[in-house]
């Protein structure tokens, strides 16, 4: 079986460096918010060029502390609303909710699968704070646009780079575009952690210094708390481990690259479509995402033929239980990329073989 992602092999290749993290980490006796901690938001905000960085526990949190400390220093107020894309995963909304925000969603371009910002123009309104760009499947959304249209509106922007680490446009790397930035280091994604682990990116040192105290049981000082805080902190053991994945995020994104080229130039069937690429050196290639009016066909033919395959993601989250009554409106653009799209395997570690028999695969379908 061709696995969508073998994280087991994709980790192993870093095996003796992690273990020698962990044994690091058990030896300092100091499991949180010691050196580790520090050394990781260094060296990851340096790689995004950005000022701060503060890690918390998983990218949710990520979203949801940014948009609580915007609350707690005056930025905005419940009830305001939050431009998001309406493909998006779920968590991107969850944020938002979770805060007493209003969600506004915005289709896509069908072709990049991102936000359009001539949509997001249409839909500002008087309440509009906050505009949520989400950087899907590896490329970043057109963050030019966005950030003239929010300078325009006077508007914040919070980017969701959950699946965006390294990408980048014009040189500028997500996470140093908007006002913050969320990032998930969930194990899947191009810079996984070994567990659940998130951070914020920002240049605004008030906002950083304010994650960081809700993060905290809302203290800055210990038994003294000035807002009700979470916890939610990343530990030593997963900085520690980001910080070996970290040197060498770049070159997985290489091979991720080469594997999409081979994509590019090897499928012809064309009955599938393959996705929009912009520009290449720009793109970090989360996930490889296709589209075709047979997905169960083809999902099938891909299981008869040993080759795992995912969908990012089958249900919209205006259509999810958790949300029943929340919207009205329809979505036509992001229910047809909804039940069209099927994720093929993507991974730094894909074999030419495995990479080949993808590609025959999608050619012999019918």
């Amino acid at each position: 079986m061709i696995s969508f992602l073998d994280l087991k092999n994709l980790n192993n290749q870093y095996r003796k460096e992690l273990v020698g993290a962990c044994t690091r980490v058990i030896d300092s006796g100091w499991y949180v918010g010691g050196e580790e901690l520090v050394n990781f938001e260094k060296e990851f905000s340096e790689y995004c060029g950005t000022s701060y960085c503060v890690g918390v526990a998983n990218g949710l949190d990520a979203l949801t502390l940014t948009l609580r400390a915007w609350k707690v220093l005056g930025k905005l107020k419940e009830g305001d609303e939050v431009i998001v894309p309406a493909n998006t995963y779920i968590a991107s909304i969850l944020a938002i909710t979770e805060n007493n925000l209003v969600p506004i969603l915005i289709e896509p371009n069908v072709e990049t699968f991102n936000i359009d910002p001539n949509e997001i123009e249409i839909a500002i309104t008087k309440k509009t704070k906050v505009i949520l760009p989400v950087h899907l499947y590896g490329q970043m959304a057109d963050m030019i646009a966005i950030m003239d249209i929010a300078e325009r509106y006077k508007l914040m922007v919070l980017e969701d780079s959950a699946q965006a680490h390294g990408a980048s446009i014009n040189g500028r790397k997500a996470g140093n575009w908007g006002d913050a930035s969320g990032f998930s280091f969930y194990p899947g994604k191009n810079l996984g952690a070994l567990g659940d682990a998130g951070a914020v990116t920002t240049n605004d040192k008030e906002l950083a210094d304010t994650i960081r105290i809700l993060g905290n049981y809302g203290s800055e000082e210990k038994y003294k708390n000035v807002y009700q805080g979470v916890n939610s902190r990343l530990d030593e053991m997963q900085a520690a481990f980001l910080r070996v994945k970290l040197k060498y995020l770049d070159s997985e994104i290489e091979q991720r690259r080469k594997v999409a080229q081979s994509y590019f130039n090897g499928v012809e069937n064309s009955s599938i479509k393959l996705p929009s690429c912009e520009n290449f050196e720009q793109h970090a290639f989360h996930v490889f995402v296709v589209r075709t009016r047979q997905r169960d066909k083809v999902q099938n033919y891909f299981l008869e033929n040993n080759i795992q395959t995912l969908i990012h993601y089958p249900i919209p989250a205006y259509n999810q239980k958790a949300y029943k009554g929340l919207f009205t409106k329809k979505y036509p653009k992001t229910d047809s990329i909804h039940s069209t799209i099927l994720s093929i395997p993507m991974s730094s570690t894909l074999k030419n073989n495995e990479v080949k028999k993808i590609i025959q695969t999608l050619n012999e379908i019918s």
